[in-house]
């Protein structure tokens, strides 16, 4: 505990015919000191702003956006761009599927070959690889190419950089010693994502319609490129690289499979709602209202993202975790009960907005838990494994909903998300059970 400091004697002088006493012992009078007195900058009463007091967070903020947008264009892009030019939405489902399996698969090695090398000598160059798959797509379905060529164009997406995992990656450098802060970053982040799919699929939805159907994946591609080139460019934010291979991989990190695969779960949710909404505008005639209406839903996680950043985390993480799973699985049976019980698009728009409230704390959570289970100096690819999951989760639902809208009905198909919500529950709870986590309402986390 600090001690006062000794009070020192005033110092005695005389001015003519006055005797002054100056005592420049510190006083305490039970009030906050003015912070410029202190020469200590306030601390920001919103916890967003703290954030950006960090030099060059800004600036590499920016780059992740604009990089980031097309995440919420390229998945809707293809489906239109392929099922209007075939007249198939299990082909465009599957596709579709099959890039997002390929990411899956490839992600983790670029995101490994970043962690060792840093991430502007890596991200540009494999940005650049997947940029020839988007076009070879676009011309495949353009010109009318064999089904085979349009897997083959769509796998070769794959080295797409996780610019969601390496903002993160960021944020978790820049905060590492403080989790409050970090909390507020992995919020915004969720926040960050979901404004992409707000605005990702109203842009290609607008684009392939109004314009002609490969506008969509050409204009992604345009902001993928340019919004990578900024975000690389600020390099002194960027983690450092790694030189200690013997690290042991994120994978087999203890904890991090069953979290992998509720990722996984959690994934095929927004899939196959991404596809069943589609296919459901369309059955009314009102296919162009798709990227509003499934923007409704990011706009409800997004808001409920920020709004989650701004609250101090009480008890356990893996608690938390299973709260948001089980409010997950209980909203996302919204969309499926408008659908069912009014066939109506108007009613089920804010179905989807309730029914995203749910997914940014569930998301926020399990990147918490993430990076936790991440070793030390493969940031990069943990962050990248846990949207992997997430993509791989999406290319599931996304060919189960266009199987399930085919074979079904795009009504039956609103059955798939909380499916898919229920199964992530069941994972987290059955790790819970096995490994007998004890969980202690006081402790911080």
């Amino acid at each position: 505990m600090p001690q006062p400091s000794p009070r020192r004697p005033p110092l005695l002088t005389v001015t003519q015919d006055t005797l002054v006493a100056a005592d420049f012992t510190p006083r305490t009078t039970g009030r906050t000191p003015d912070p410029r007195a202190t020469g200590r900058a306030p601390a920001p009463r919103n916890p967003y702003r703290r954030l950006f007091a960090h030099p060059g967070t800004r600036a590499f903020t920016i780059g992740n956006l604009i990089a980031r947008l097309p995440i919420g264009m390229f998945s809707v892009s293809s489906v239109i761009m392929i099922a209007g030019s075939r007249g198939s939405y299990a082909l465009a489902g599957a596709v579709t599927a099959t890039g997002l399996v390929a990411t899956a698969a490839v992600a983790p090695w670029v995101a490994r070959l970043v962690d060792r090398h840093g991430q502007a000598r890596i991200a540009l160059p494999a940005t650049l690889l997947a940029l020839l798959g988007s076009l070879a797509l676009v011309l495949c379905v353009h010109y009318d190419a064999p089904a085979w060529t349009l897997f083959a164009a769509h796998a070769a997406t794959a080295t797409t950089p996780n610019i969601g995992g390496l903002s993160r990656a960021r944020w978790a450098h820049l905060f590492r010693d403080a989790p409050d802060a970090l909390h507020t970053a992995n919020s915004f982040e969720q926040a960050a994502d979901e404004l992409c799919y707000l605005l990702g699929p109203v842009l290609a939805a607008f684009l392939c319609t109004r314009l002609f159907p490969e506008a969509g994946t050409l204009a992604g591609g345009i902001l993928l490129f340019t919004g990578m080139l900024v975000f690389t460019a600020q390099r002194a934010t960027e983690p450092p690289p790694s030189r200690r291979p013997g690290t042991r991989p994120p994978l087999r990190a203890p904890g991090m499979p069953p979290l992998l695969l509720g990722l996984l779960a959690t994934g095929a949710v927004f899939g196959a709602m991404e596809v069943v909404t589609v296919a459901f505008a369309d059955a009314q005639g009102h296919k162009a209202a798709a990227g509003p209406v499934l923007a409704l839903q990011a706009a409800g996680s997004c808001a409920a993202g920020l709004f989650y950043g701004t609250l101090r985390p009480a008890g356990p993480a893996e608690r938390r975790y299973v709260w948001c799973l089980v409010a997950m699985t209980a909203l996302m049976a919204l969309p499926l009960l408008a659908a069912r019980t009014t066939g109506s698009l108007l009613a089920l728009a804010p179905a989807l907005l309730l029914a995203g409230m749910a997914t940014a704390p569930t998301m926020v959570t399990a990147m918490v838990l993430v990076q936790r289970r991440t070793p030390e100096g493969r940031s990069n690819e943990g962050m990248t494994l846990a949207v992997t999951a997430l993509l791989g989760g999406v290319a599931c639902g996304s060919a189960i909903g266009g199987w399930a809208v085919e074979h079904l009905s795009p009504t039956a198909g609103f059955a798939l998300p909380t499916t898919a919500a229920g199964l992530a529950l069941a994972t987290a709870l059955g790790h819970r059970a096995v490994e007998g986590i004890r969980t202690d309402s006081c402790a911080p986390h």
